[in-house]
């Protein structure tokens, strides 16, 4: 199956929240303002994540 738009929008949510938290995991925040700071990003890549899903629900049921 060929890869979708959505399928690449997760993939590099998916990466780059697997970057962030490595990141976290390896003490790389200096700060509990940068901590938050990328802790606000995961947050945000998740939830891109959920909204691409709805969409993607969304334009299969249009297609039936």
């Amino acid at each position: 199956m060929a890869l979708t738009v959505f399928d690449v929008l997760n993939k590099e949510a998916d990466e780059k929240v697997d970057q962030l938290k490595e990141f976290l995991a390896s003490g790389g925040a200096k700060s509990f303002e940068e901590y938050k700071g990328i802790c606000g990003e995961i947050k945000g890549l998740l939830t891109m994540k959920q909204r691409v899903k709805d969409l993607q629900q969304t334009v299969e049921n249009s297609d039936e």
